[in-house]
């Protein structure tokens, strides 16, 4: 019988003590919040997983053709400048600035924000953690987030210096100056 894991709210993690805790339970999706409060994560479901993967192969043929920057899934954990380390959904960094890390920094947390994130509701979920979580990329240094919702067929686009811009039901998205040329087709995710 697996019995649950209860984490005190009030319990506080430094880095190195986080990255011990991911050693020692490599299943786990945790995160850290600047706070060092620890977030563990649900297992996608597989839906949500589906519509996850097929974004990621999207931005990354996108990727590949252009040879703009580098992508990153969602095990992927970045230590953003205000110190949490984040795991975004889908990430990108343009090549130049992920050209500047030591091959260190690249081996870990990359100490870095993505220039790109890519954040998808799933049903476990809360939408108001995951808000909060696209203004701290986007407080960082991200230029561009978008955080989908397929349960309610909702966009929010997050930008710097700019009001969150929320769509009901798009076809598709544009990558802007972030990720020029890129359309995302969102009838896959959105049906």
């Amino acid at each position: 019988m697996n019995a649950p894991v209860i984490i005190p709210r009030t319990l506080r993690f430094n880095e190195e003590e986080f990255k011990r805790l991911v050693a020692a339970n490599p299943d786990l999706r945790m995160e850290l919040t600047a706070e060092g409060e620890l977030v563990v994560m649900a297992p996608t479901g597989s839906e949500g997983g589906n519509y996850n993967a097929e974004l990621t192969i999207d931005i990354g043929t996108w990727n590949r053709r252009t040879r703009l920057g580098v992508v990153f899934d969602s095990s992927t954990g970045f230590k953003l400048p205000n110190g949490a380390i984040r795991s975004p959904d889908t990430a990108w960094v343009v090549q130049a600035r992920w050209d500047e890390l030591t091959p260190q920094q690249r081996r870990g947390y990359a100490p870095i924000c993505p220039d790109f994130v890519l954040e998808l509701v799933s049903e476990s979920d809360d939408v108001e953690n995951i808000r909060t979580k696209m203004q701290e990329y986007i407080e960082n240094g991200c230029r561009l987030g978008w955080m989908i919702a397929p349960r309610t067929r909702q966009v929010e686009i997050y930008r710097p210096g700019r009001a969150v811009e929320v769509l009901q039901s798009p076809t598709s998205l544009s990558g802007e100056e972030v990720l020029p040329g890129f359309i995302l087709n969102l009838e896959t995710v959105l049906h």
